[in-house]
């Protein structure tokens, strides 16, 4: 007879996941190609930010005491262009933005504020500092710019470079293999005998992986044999993560935790409290993590968002790798699980509003296509009405 054990809640499963998930190693990246990585070690700034005081507007740089007057023009600063000559009483500097502010000016006045400009220029009263931007104002050499831990998004490439740093340190990207099992898959395009369906798990789940930051490895599918099966483990054993879909309940077919056994991966939980993807396993072999996930597509999918994917921005250095929840309102009733969270899909709207879909059964990705959110639905008994506060995950 199979034990079975206690089911653990999501949080306990996922807390026993993360106690396994080190960040990798670091290493060099241009910061052109760094689009999506974490930090390993705090980037910090190589010069000041402006690096020298500059003008925040097209005018003319200027003494606030000399102002409201009629100054002499004597000379131009033009972005990358200093004027090379410093300002003296009685004297503007024509400036455009972002050019250099010379020395002896303290403000600058913007051209509309201002009359003539050939020879001599009328210009209106400003204060000392208006429209310059000082030297270091955004930043100081030696300033962290971006943080470790932190992933780099477009804004954040842009400071680092705007920092002058063309390299920084990245956790690198773990390696996931991906395999599917099982005797009726077959490859899309290919035609279906009796009994037989589409491979869908490893082209959705190496996506998932990917867009997780991941570098994904996929073995394809193979069939309940047992020789096969433990060949293709043990190939996919070579990877920072193999990712399985398929064999890890309890049928005569599901051969996956036992093989995974023999080859000395060592099983740290199965199933947890969570509809769908009960049947949920996660092992280790070294620093290689296992997740066993279940061969229904839309139980695979759940699967990952609330435990690989943490694990894989852990394995990345992430700050905080754990789902990110956000709060919204429910549009309808939905009936609540005694014994188990569930994850309903949804679209969220206007105002917050998630509605669940029609069709929530774990087979039903073509369904499933039509999320944007996973809204989780706590275990209790009878339902959350519509209005209810919960809780959802971004698709």
């Amino acid at each position: 007879m199979i034990e079975v054990p206690e089911l653990l809640t999501i949080d306990e499963a996922l807390a026993r996941v993360l106690e396994h998930a080190r960040a990798l190693p670091g290493e060099d990246v241009a910061v052109a190609d760094a689009a999506g990585r974490v930090l390993a070690s705090a980037a910090v700034a190589r010069v000041d930010l402006p690096p020298f005081p500059s003008s925040a507007m097209d005018g003319y740089a200027v003494r606030a005491t000399d102002t409201p007057g009629v100054l002499t023009v004597a000379g131009r600063s033009a972005a990358g262009h200093p004027a090379g000559i410093e300002l003296t009483t009685g004297n503007a500097i024509a400036i455009s933005t972002g050019a250099v502010v010379p020395d002896g000016a303290d403000a600058v006045v913007p051209v509309e504020r201002t009359r003539g400009g050939e020879g001599t220029v009328d210009v209106e009263q400003v204060a000392r500092g208006e429209n310059v931007r000082p030297r270091g104002g955004d930043t100081a050499a030696g300033d962290t710019v971006v943080p470790a831990g932190a992933t780099c998004g477009p804004a954040q490439l842009g400071a680092l470079a705007a920092v002058g740093l063309e390299r920084v340190r990245c956790a690198r990207r773990p390696r996931v293999a991906v395999l599917a099992t099982g005797s009726e898959l077959r490859l899309p395009g290919e035609p279906l005998g009796p009994g037989e369906i589409y491979e869908s798990n490893t082209v959705m789940l190496a996506a998932q992986v990917r867009r997780a930051g991941a570098e994904v490895e996929v073995h394809g599918a193979v069939a309940d044999d047992a020789d096969a099966t433990r060949a293709a483990l043990e190939r996919g054993l070579d990877a920072d993560v193999l990712l399985t879909s398929g064999g890890v309940s309890v049928g005569e077919h599901d051969l996956v935790r036992g093989l995974l056994a023999e080859l000395g991966v060592v099983e740290v939980f199965w199933r947890v409290a969570v509809k769908p993807g009960k049947p949920v396993a996660f092992s280790t072999r070294g620093s290689t993590l296992v997740f066993g996930l279940p061969g229904n597509p839309v139980s695979s999918f759940v699967g990952f968002e609330l435990f690989v994917r943490p694990a894989l921005a852990a394995l990345q250095g992430a700050k905080d790798p754990r789902p990110a929840f956000l709060p919204a309102r429910l549009g309808a009733a939905l009936p609540r699980n005694a014994a188990r969270d569930e994850l309903v899909r949804a679209r969220i709207g206007d105002g917050g509003i998630v509605q669940p879909l029609t069709g929530q059964e774990s087979h039903m990705i073509a369904r499933a296509a039509h999320a944007n959110a996973l809204v989780l639905v706590p275990r209790g008994d009878g339902e959350l009405a519509a209005g209810s506060a919960v809780s959802w995950l971004p698709l």
